[in-house]
């Protein structure tokens, strides 16, 4: 289990191969100079964070591998990303059968 840190005070907590899809993302939208919401639920919450490049965040990872990127996952959020409504968490899609 790996955290989001926002800010100077807020943390959230992720699993690792999650956190991992996260960063790749948001990263990939900051380094645009793109803002966007990011919103998931976990507990029964809904949570929602304001993404901008002025923002302070900090990814830690409990394990220092990296778990492999899928690539559709991070399509399917950078997709939600750009959309009105901001980047979404979802289920990891599975690969396609071969």
């Amino acid at each position: 289990m790996g955290f989001l840190y926002y800010g100077a005070t807020e943390r959230f907590e992720f699993d690792d191969r999650v956190l991992t899809h996260l960063r790749t993302v948001i990263l990939a939208k900051l380094n645009l100079q793109e803002s966007t919401v990011f919103t998931w639920a976990l507990a029964g919450k809904q949570h929602s964070l304001w993404l901008h490049p002025a923002v302070q965040l900090r990814f830690e990872f409990g394990s220092e591998e990296t778990p492999e990127i899928n690539p559709a996952w991070v399509e399917q959020m950078l997709a939600l990303a750009s959309s009105p409504g901001g980047l979404r968490l979802t289920e990891e899609p599975q690969p396609p059968e071969e």
